[in-house]
């Protein structure tokens, strides 16, 4: 993977992870880094999905594709906030 992949993955995951985290009702106890890696986590996740799908590549924006992608990051955030929780 070249820099503008990397880098590409990186503010896409921020944007993923912060709205996957806005999606969530309440205060969320994790950090921004762990919600910028849940965001990445996320986004590639949620890309392969769409592909196995067969809706990553439509003609305009990839609505399901995000969609996929934010309720991806929206449960990860929710598991990584449940885990901090029992501690």
């Amino acid at each position: 993977m070249e820099i503008s992949g990397i880098l590409s993955a990186i503010v896409i995951g921020i944007v993923i992870g912060v709205l996957g985290r806005l999606a969530l009702p309440g205060r969320q106890r994790i950090g921004i880094l762990a919600t910028v890696a849940v965001g990445i986590v996320a986004a590639l996740l949620g890309s392969a999905m769409a592909a196995g799908f067969g809706v990553a590549d439509t003609k305009g924006v990839d609505w399901v594709e995000w969609l996929i992608q934010i309720g991806l990051a929206a449960l990860g955030v929710a598991l990584l906030d449940r885990g901090r929780l029992r501690r």
